[in-house]
């Protein structure tokens, strides 16, 4: 048995704009909505071994089965049809319940990181498939590509929609409930605030006009620092702000790089996670042996 270990990160997402079109009668929403990357990332280290241990940097977070990355783990030996085990370490960076998508992104990466150890040869199709049963964004993170996503999120358009401009993104210190967002949100459709044609042809300084996060008010009513964090952002000079996901982080779009980097040390001297996204960021897909 190989003892390399192998590491990747695992990056978070942030949401350009979020309509809930639909509710779907198994409890789904259909979505619309735009995924680009921030330079925010977990470290995973997967090593072969004869049992599984999970163990993560982040006691709140259970490693359990309960936990993405070993239902991702699960769900290979299952697919497979093998006795797969790993020493897996995970360092958590990312923020739980922060609307970042930091569970799937390491689900996603596990998946890949046992196809490359185990030579499966899977493609990121094939494992996308897969990963939608763990969760409707997995399949952005495996695929590791900016894309507007439709459906309950799992139907990606591959558009490279990263914006040219600077991302602060501010963790409020609290976290946010999906499942209370989604509940209390109002599905509203109106051609004129589809998320694609915004992305795709509007000015980023029109944003602020059109692009909406419908998680937003039903949150804001539950946490309402998440609009005073959002109102900051602007008073700050970003030309975008808003909430990503369903919260409770929220992220402001700067043209200006000297704003962007006095918002982040601003910020973080008053005490939030923060991180700042360089323009046109791409992610590490990589897969390395460690040294």
């Amino acid at each position: 048995m190989s003892n390399v270990t192998y590491i990747a990160k695992s990056y978070a997402k942030i949401n350009l704009g979020l309509r809930v079109i639909d509710r779907l009668p198994d409890g789904y929403h259909e979505i619309e909505t735009g995924f680009v990357f921030i330079n925010w990332y977990d470290r995973l280290q997967v090593t072969k071994a004869t049992e599984t241990v999970f163990r993560c940097s982040n006691k709140d977070l259970s490693t359990g089965k309960d936990n993405l990355v070993m239902k991702a783990v699960d769900l290979m030996r299952k697919h497979t049809g093998k006795k797969l085990n790993y020493h897996i370490q995970l360092s958590k960076m990312i923020p739980l319940g922060a609307g970042l998508g930091g569970g799937s992104s390491n689900a996603a990466v596990i998946l890949k990181m046992i196809n490359h150890i185990e030579n499966f040869g899977y493609s990121d199709d094939e494992l996308s498939k897969l990963g939608v049963k763990l969760g409707a964004d997995v399949p952005v993170f495996i695929h590791g590509e900016t894309a507007i996503g439709s459906g309950i999120g799992d139907k990606l358009e591959f558009i490279d929609i990263q914006p040219d401009l600077f991302i602060v993104t501010a963790y409020p210190g609290f976290q946010s409930s999906t499942a209370e967002a989604y509940r209390y949100c109002q599905p509203y459709q109106d051609e004129t605030l589809n998320v694609r044609k915004i992305l795709l042809n509007d000015d980023p300084s029109e944003w602020n006009l059109f692009l909406i996060n419908d998680l937003e008010p039903p949150v804001i009513e539950i946490h309402p620092f998440v609009g005073s964090l959002k109102d900051q952002f602007y008073d700050l000079g970003a030309i975008y702000a808003s909430m990503s996901g369903s919260g409770s982080s929220v992220y402001g779009l700067f043209d200006q790089e000297f704003a962007a980097i006095e918002t982040f040390e601003y910020l973080k001297t008053e005490g939030y996670e923060v991180t700042l996204t360089s323009p046109h960021f791409e992610i590490d897909k990589g897969i390395y042996p460690k040294a």
